[in-house]
């Protein structure tokens, strides 16, 4: 079986190809949200606001938590493309099996840990006395999945190498769906509330594990003998792994600092300014469900050409995907720029919020056109496992977003930091770009004056 998926990577990248393997990954990505308007819908029919707000709480944390970690993925994904495209049947489980024990480790700590945990998550958070006490039920329940829901991202990350984007649909949508039915059952026919909520959650991240990393275990051969745990335990591979997710996970703790920062500066200016942001952030996560597709398709064509040493794979990868992902991105901003007034009048009713957010859309379109190109460098570091300067990227970016915001938020106010957070992203995107032909050059030393095909 492994032998044939590498087969099948011979490395031809077309626009039409990354259309096919980027739409089911796009797809894949909005069934999240989706899933929290059920939760929203099954609590809004029948609970109070304090269950609703309780589930707003305490999904915060497992989002940041499983955040954290999403370096466990990202990583899985460039090693496990290059060593497959080695054709190195043990590199692929080694790169397989470290970051599933970790995340099985991590999620075990986090569940022993629970009641330190949910104590400094809730003091952080500042919830009421009603909503904490929902809250720490609701986290009680979930915190059942996430030993799994860690683990598993090492299987995503593998699909994600092997290209198998329909199979991550597959699950996805099946795992979801039985979430939908358990928040039904729990919520709507026991009467469980918001704890209800939370089983439901869990439960299907037990589903969704193993799924996942029952099809990955089985396409992979993998057997537990002496040869395989030598290859997980391999120093060199241990170190190289530690190095690679400490780079990235120090560069998403830079992301978070990021968007938290805007949140919390945005806070400052007060409740209207806080929820016409929160308005128009909905936008820039619904780009980013496009954009991150292209990203992961990415990731797996430029981690092949590293496995194979192939500059002109390499090149062709950058530059197709790169094409698909602008236009995208070019759509994406011009529906923004066209229906942005009647998106937001469509999420509020309140004329002093939407007049607010109303005056920041060039912003936000703004955001979401420059952001391609971070998008697009995350895939192509990530994929090549260049996850110094990702870490390096992120953290010149959250620097500069700082320096701005104190110039500008108090000069233009809520302008200023808008326009901050779009320079942010653009400088994070300008810093993978000047580190990219030195990439490219250690990359293919031999081929290093050729230009781009």
């Amino acid at each position: 079986m492994v032998a044939s998926i590498i087969t099948k990577m011979d490395g031809r990248v077309t626009r039409l190809r990354v259309l096919s393997l980027a739409w089911p990954l796009i797809v894949a990505n909005t069934t999240g949200p989706l899933l929290g308007l059920v939760d929203t819908f099954v609590l809004g029919h029948g609970h109070s606001s304090v269950e609703l707000a309780a589930v707003a709480l305490g999904s915060l944390i497992f989002s940041f938590a499983y955040w954290g970690f999403g370096f466990l993925r990202m990583t899985t994904t460039g090693f496990v493309a290059q060593a497959l495209a080695e054709g190195d049947h043990r590199g692929v489980q080694g790169a397989m099996l470290r970051p599933l024990l970790i995340g099985g480790v991590a999620g075990l700590v986090f569940f022993t840990l629970q009641g330190g945990v949910a104590s400094l998550s809730f003091a952080l958070l500042n919830a009421g006395s009603q909503e904490e006490e929902v809250a720490r039920a609701y986290f009680q329940a979930r915190i059942f999945g996430a030993p799994v829901a860690l683990a598993s991202l090492s299987a995503t990350g593998v699909l994600i190498a092997q290209r198998r984007t329909r199979v991550l649909l597959m699950i996805q949508a099946v795992t979801n769906g039985l979430n939908v039915v358990l928040d039904v059952v729990f919520v709507q026919v026991f009467d469980w509330g918001a704890p209800g909520v939370g089983f439901g959650t869990a439960i299907a991240e037990w589903v969704h594990a193993a799924l996942s990393v029952g099809i990955v275990w089985r396409s992979l051969k993998i057997r537990l003998n002496r040869e395989t745990w030598a290859q997980v335990f391999d120093r060199s591979k241990l170190k190289e792994a530690f190095q690679a997710n400490r780079d990235v996970m120090i560069r998403t703790l830079a992301m978070i600092f990021a968007f938290a920062f805007f949140t919390k500066q945005g806070a400052s200016l007060g409740a209207t300014t806080l929820a016409a942001n929160h308005i128009l952030l909905q936008f820039v996560a619904f780009s980013a469900f496009f954009l991150d597709g292209f990203a992961h398709v990415t990731e797996s064509f430029v981690g092949e050409a590293k496995g194979t040493r192939d500059r002109v794979a390499f090149d062709g990868a950058v530059r197709r995907t790169s094409e698909v992902a602008l236009l995208c991105a070019v759509f994406l901003s011009g529906g923004l720029w066209c229906f942005g007034d009647d998106a937001v009048r469509a999420l509020t009713s309140l004329p002093e919020v939407r007049r607010v957010a109303e005056q920041q859309l060039v912003a936000m379109v703004a955001y979401v056109g420059v952001s391609v190109v971070a998008f697009q460098l995350d895939g192509i570091f990530i994929g090549t496992t260049a996850t110094g300067a990702l870490r390096n990227a992120a953290l010149v970016s959250a620097g500069g977003f700082w320096g701005l915001a104190q110039v500008l938020v108090p000069m233009a106010q809520n302008a200023g930091l808008w326009w901050s957070f779009v320079l942010y992203v653009g400088l994070r995107g300008l810093s993978l770009a000047i580190l990219f032909f030195p990439l490219r050059r250690r990359l293919f030393p031999d081929d290093s004056v050729a230009p781009l095909s």
